[in-house]
């Protein structure tokens, strides 16, 4: 009985060690242990040597030793099939593993992050708001008339079956939603997304990103403004930008403003990008209109504020020379895989 034990495990030793690495060699061990005439066949007929008061024990061995080699040829088949380099029957745990791709960060969040971030280090807190949203915190506590322009159904998507709802048109419904909360000073940057209903071109889309920021406090003026959005600019931009200031007009800012920068593509010296004029337009602000501060509850004649707000893609397409708006939101793998994880 020690004999055959030992001739088992000799066998065992044999197997382990016999080369499988394709499907050849699989079928080469299996022909030559679980054959017709194979070693299996041959040593099960070897029972009929084994004394009989032994042959319980050692037909325990032999069914054992059968089910070892079943297993370590399915093992071999499935590795086989699978590509698997082995080593000594076992998968080598040393060889490198399947590269993965890596994925990356959509260039609107890069350039989202990066504004954000900027204004966070001057002490702003990132607040959200619903992208449904009522007439009221969308339109009238902004000082929109009922009549103005902005409400006209060809610039705003209501909701069919309730009309004094409306996907926002721009995320200044959160700068009212956190005035509303009546916990001051309020220093915030609002991002998200937005709806307009326009037609989709390679310059416009019927929903962008936006990112709106608020400061309201005691003896807030025009000059806070403009060194908080100085210093925005010279991280954005880089310190030799050059930055103006033009009056505009807004319904819930008063005195409203654009800003401009010297156009980053040309150098101030006029390009299609900038259309010549070697300015480049990116954002609106002003200081917040009393009737805004009163329509939520603020005291104007004892707080002011500033607000401003910018658009996403513009600044994005700028910054990685996109010429169409559309491939934001295409999910064109080929496009993506462009970027890279930090900006």
């Amino acid at each position: 009985m020690q004999e055959l034990l030992n001739k088992l495990e000799a066998y065992k030793k044999e197997m382990a060690e016999f080369p499988a690495a394709d499907e050849k060699q699989v079928e080469e061990f299996r022909i030559k242990y679980l054959g017709t005439k194979g070693l299996l066949k041959s040593i099960m007929g070897e029972m009929k040597n084994v004394p009989v008061e032994q042959k319980k024990e050692a037909g325990q061995l032999l069914n054992e030793f059968k089910q070892f080699t079943e297993e370590l040829y399915e093992k071999r088949k499935t590795s086989s099939s699978n590509g698997e380099e082995k080593i000594a029957g076992e998968t080598d745990l040393s060889l490198p593993g399947e590269e993965l791709p890596i994925g990356s960060r959509h260039p609107i969040t890069l350039m989202r992050n990066r504004i954000v971030s900027i204004f966070q280090r001057l002490g702003f807190a990132v607040a959200e708001g619903p992208e449904i949203e009522d007439d009221w915190h969308n339109f009238g506590a902004l000082n929109l008339p009922e009549h103005h322009p902005a409400r006209d159904m060809q610039d705003t998507f209501y909701v069919q079956q309730n009309p004094s709802f409306l996907l926002r048109t721009h995320t200044s419904n959160v700068q009212i939603r956190e005035m509303e909360k009546g916990v001051l000073p309020i220093r915030g940057i609002y991002p998200g997304r937005v709806y307009r209903n326009e037609t989709v071109s390679a310059r416009s889309h019927c929903f962008f990103h936006q990112v709106e920021g608020l400061y309201i406090d005691e003896n807030v003026s025009f000059a806070d403004l403009k060194q908080t959005l100085y210093f925005f600019v010279k991280e954005m931009y880089g310190k030799d930008v050059k930055v103006r200031f033009r009056p505009s007009y807004f319904p819930f800012t008063e005195p409203s403003a654009e800003m401009d920068v010297s156009c980053f593509i040309c150098g101030g010296e006029g390009c299609n990008v900038c259309k010549k004029t070697g300015w480049v337009e990116i954002l609106g602000c002003g200081m917040v209109h009393p009737n805004v501060l009163s329509n939520c509850n603020i005291d104007p004649n004892k707080y002011t504020g500033f607000a401003f707000g910018m658009g996403i893609e513009r600044p994005a397409m700028l910054k990685y020379g996109i010429n169409d708006i559309r491939l934001f939101s295409e999910n064109d793998v080929r496009f993506l895989k462009q970027f890279s994880s930090s900006i």
